[in-house]
């Protein structure tokens, strides 16, 4: 893994594959919102919100 950013609370890290791992300062692994959240702040990746879904017209017959 390569050592993309270091600050006093986590560390970035990207893998062989691309993808990012988050390290936190207590030297456990950070997964989730929370690694979600660190990496958009970083602007390493971008957060899709999920599109609405179509509404229906019901049709009185």
């Amino acid at each position: 893994m390569q050592k993309v950013k270091k600050t006093a609370e986590y560390t970035v890290f990207q893998k062989k594959s691309g993808r990012y791992a988050v390290k936190g300062k207590n030297k456990k692994w950070i997964n989730g919102d929370a690694k979600q959240a660190i990496l958009a702040t970083e602007q390493l990746i971008k957060v899709m919100t999920p599109k609405a879904a179509p509404e229906t017209t019901e049709e009185a017959a």
